[in-house]
């Protein structure tokens, strides 16, 4: 009877202790643990991490190869002698200036060095010297000299350059209820001469800005 008396004293308390120890591993679970379990699942896969500081790991391979062709591209080519440009003397600019000339009945302005077309000139050739008396102004970026009504002295010189026609023009006419239709092309001759030069104007009196504020 003692026996079996103990041995139902003792057993509830056994009974706690293994329920305590229980809960204890239920609620504060061991660090250690983890961590071994952690690196035992990497070392498996064949992961390895390496410290934070150290960025010279994370070079890839090919950083190498890639350096040595750099190295290799950034050698300096060997100079390559220019060739001796001669320094030529820059002409001073002309000083612009244009002309207002008559050519037949109509009024052309002309720039020394540009061509216009005027009307037919008769018995001109291709390559002709010509020589336009009736200037009726001169002017520059200063000055200008105003004909009465043209710049005495001052000519204007030219060369014929080419003797054709100009853009076909169509006439057409019509008259109502008389079936009456005419269509006529025309084409008018012309002649395309090239400005030289412009001289002679120098000797008449000249208007300048000066004077111009000076009247006012």
């Amino acid at each position: 009877m003692a026996t079996l008396s103990l041995c139902s004293t003792a057993s509830p308390s056994t009974a706690l202790s293994k329920n305590q120890t229980f809960l204890n591993t239920l609620s504060v679970p061991k660090a250690n643990s983890n961590v071994t379990f952690l690196s035992q699942s990497f070392s498996s896969l064949g992961l390895r991490f390496s410290k934070p500081n150290s960025l010279s790991s994370f070079v890839p391979k090919f950083s190498q190869s890639e350096a040595s062709v750099a190295e290799v591209e950034a050698d300096p080519e060997e100079p390559v002698a220019a060739p001796a440009v001669e320094a030529t003397s820059l002409e001073p600019k002309r000083e612009e200036i244009f002309a207002v000339v008559m050519v037949g009945s109509r009024q052309y302005i002309v720039f020394p060095g540009r061509y216009i077309y005027t009307q037919r000139l008769k018995g001109a050739n291709v390559n002709d010297k010509i020589i336009l008396n009736k200037v009726l102004l001169v002017g520059t970026k200063t000055s200008t000299w105003i004909g009465k009504p043209v710049v005495p002295n001052a000519t204007v010189h030219a060369v014929v350059e080419e003797q054709l026609k100009d853009k076909k023009v169509v006439v057409f006419k019509y008259k109502k209820k008389k079936n009456y239709r005419r269509n006529i092309g025309h084409r008018q001759p012309i002649t395309r001469i090239r400005i030289l030069g412009i001289t002679g104007y120098q000797d008449s009196p000249a208007v300048t800005l000066a004077d111009l504020e000076a009247a006012k």
